[in-house]
């Protein structure tokens, strides 16, 4: 029997994701499911469970005070959303993957109570880009506020 291939980690080794700084994060729904609405003329119009994503990714900073949020939005079939990370919070660290795990926790569980369907809400993962620059900064907001006009050239455009 051939060993289980281990998976490739998508962070970046070595690098402290507690670290004050912004990043941006990509949240995909399993199997990329039209799960949280659809797009119309460039708008989106949110489900009932896109509403739900929005209200949590809202919320992040009432659970985590060192975390401030900048431009998001909820697509489709995802999410895409800049976070500031400043510094640890009372008495816990604040770590990136923390406070993603925790917004699909809430998310699923919110989810689940309101529908039911118990399927699986999200990818395992999600992809992070740690911004560096003003100029980055810049590029991924435009990047996000325009997201629902460009969707058909999306990469995570897909017909449901």
């Amino acid at each position: 029997m051939k060993p289980l291939r281990q998976r490739k980690s998508p962070r970046l080794r070595g690098y402290d994701y507690s670290s004050e700084g912004a990043y941006f994060v990509t949240i995909c729904t399993h199997q990329r499911r039209h799960l949280f609405g659809s797009i119309t003329d460039g708008n989106m119009c949110l489900s009932a469970a896109g509403d739900i994503a929005a209200a949590c990714w809202r919320s992040i900073p009432q659970h985590y005070p060192a975390v401030e949020l900048d431009a998001f939005v909820i697509m489709p079939n995802h999410v895409h959303g800049i976070l500031f990370l400043h510094g640890d919070s009372g008495a816990f660290k604040t770590i990136l993957g923390r406070v993603i795990n925790a917004y699909k926790g809430a998310v699923t569980a919110r989810i689940r109570s309101t529908q039911s369907d118990d399927g699986l809400v999200w990818q395992g993962r999600y992809h992070d880009h740690i911004i560096r620059d003003p100029e980055s900064l810049s590029r991924i907001q435009q990047y996000v506020e325009k997201n629902p006009l460009l969707w058909s050239e999306d990469v995570f455009f897909a017909q449901e």
